[in-house]
């Protein structure tokens, strides 16, 4: 028998997933059994004179939130993606308790009623947006746009998709790694394996590019060099016989092996199908963690594969870039538990945005300028321009900032601004030093020892 949960503890976690605060009501609908409305009141009180919840607003525009420490990542999370109305419901049907939500098993009349290029998860104004951001100049083979920003391409890809899977190495840890082959100190071991394996799927799938469609050989052997060192070698590009579930999620995949490599073959022809690079991409996104055809490594096949279509076609590949884990998390929950793709398809769009700005020729402008970079810009400026001044190398300027961030950085914030910094460190060039008050020597300089 599971242990019961504490009221208190469920009221915490359903405040927690409304950053901007959740009403009585919004409360009372993730409890089960539910409090009368006046002992649920007796309660929340009593939390708030503890500190462990505040109030704002009164009688029936009164709402609850996490003390700010808590709740701060939460907002910050939600405020640099904007969410359809649709996305946020989902949200708020994923802010229930585990224990209240309906189990559900795969079905497979999601796959079934999907019919390519009749049938669209992203609409004709979200394709052609994305056409308009990624597309590269000229009419070139297969994979030509990949090859020309790959060492781009392939730092930013194996650190993203591996920090979605609560990778700790940094974005200079990662360059280190895979330019020069030196491990993080007091990393974990498999850490370093999954950035490696990053490293080998990318170079196959840039070199796939000119393969025709999707084909089964692309998928499965994206999975064995992503599961390399990290499953059993049987289990490495080899579909499942065995039964799995998703933590956190009342989701319970397909355990018939049968139906398993039926739903898989059915999903590469499908996807196969769909003339739209970006439809196709999304598709796969969407249909391989649901099926989660292989034991484990199945989101980071669907990022890769996701993929596929776009290198082919020379646009912009999809890198996630500042994706939040938890946000993309609730995505793919999203999907696993009520087979719907708006919030997914949300996190997707952004996210395309952000890799076509960093990659793309035209340097679209896109949004607002990053909240985090404006709050801490004089500190940005000031870290870069130290340590070239300084002339630190790779490692010592990773120690440097982790060590500044500490001192004067929210931890809630720490580790984007680190990404921050270490981004503008690699694109750190002649033409924009001037920003952080270096001269053209002092950069020469450290050059020299960066290298």
């Amino acid at each position: 028998m599971s242990k019961k949960i504490p009221q208190t503890d469920l009221i915490l976690d359903i405040v927690s997933r409304f950053p901007h605060g959740a009403s009585v009501e919004e409360i009372l609908i993730g409890l089960d059994p539910a409090p009368t409305r006046r002992t649920l009141q007796h309660r929340l009180s009593s939390l708030v004179k503890n500190g462990l919840l505040t109030a704002e607003g009164r009688t029936k525009g009164r709402r609850f939130k996490l003390p700010k420490t808590k709740s701060s990542q939460l907002l910050e999370e939600k405020n640099y993606i904007p969410l359809s109305p649709t996305a946020e419901s989902i949200q708020f049907q994923l802010s229930r308790p585990l224990q209240t939500r309906r189990h559900v098993s795969y079905q497979r009349e999601f796959l079934d009623q999907y019919r390519p290029n009749t049938s669209y998860y992203l609409s004709k104004s979200t394709r052609d947006k994305l056409l308009e951001l990624g597309k590269t100049d000229g009419h070139r083979p297969a994979g030509t746009y990949a090859r020309q920003i790959f060492n781009r391409l392939l730092i930013d890809l194996s650190w993203n998709s591996s920090r979605l899977e609560g990778n700790t190495y940094s974005l200079l840890e990662t360059e280190r790694l895979l330019e020069l082959g030196e491990a993080a100190e007091g990393k974990d071991q498999r850490e370093t394996q999954m950035i490696l394996n990053h490293k080998a799927a990318i170079e196959f799938l840039v070199d796939s590019a000119q393969d025709p469609g999707i084909s089964r050989y692309t998928i499965l052997n994206i999975h064995a060099l992503l599961s390399d060192g990290l499953l059993p070698d049987r289990s490495c590009g080899s579909l499942r016989s065995i039964s799995v579930g998703i933590a956190g999620s009342v989701y319970l995949p397909l355990d018939v092996p049968q139906l398993i490599s039926e739903c898989f073959e059915q999903i590469l022809d499908t996807a196969r199908l769909i003339e739209d690079p970006f439809e196709q991409a999304f598709f796969l996104m969407v249909h391989l963690p649901y099926l989660q055809p292989f034991e484990d490594v199945n989101k980071r096949v669907s990022r890769l594969s996701a993929n596929l279509p776009l290198i082919r076609e020379n646009l912009c590949p999809l890198s996630f870039i500042d994706v939040p884990e938890q946000t993309y998390i609730n995505g793919l929950l999203g999907v696993y538990e009520f087979n719907r793709i708006e919030l997914l398809s949300d996190v997707f769009v952004w996210a395309y945005e952000r890799s076509s700005s960093r990659y793309s020729a035209a340097r679209q402008t896109l949004g607002d300028p990053d909240p985090l970079r404006i709050r801490y810009r004089d500190l940005r400026k000031e870290i870069v321009s130290q340590i070239v001044c300084r002339g630190l190398n790779k490692k010592s300027a990773i120690d440097f900032i982790k060590h500044q961030a500490k001192q004067f950085v929210s931890e809630n914030d720490r580790m984007r601004f680190i990404e921050s910094i270490e981004t503008e460190l690699m694109e750190l060039h002649k033409g924009n030093i001037a920003r952080y008050r270096l001269r053209p020597s002092e950069y020469d300089e450290w050059k020299k020892t960066w290298r």
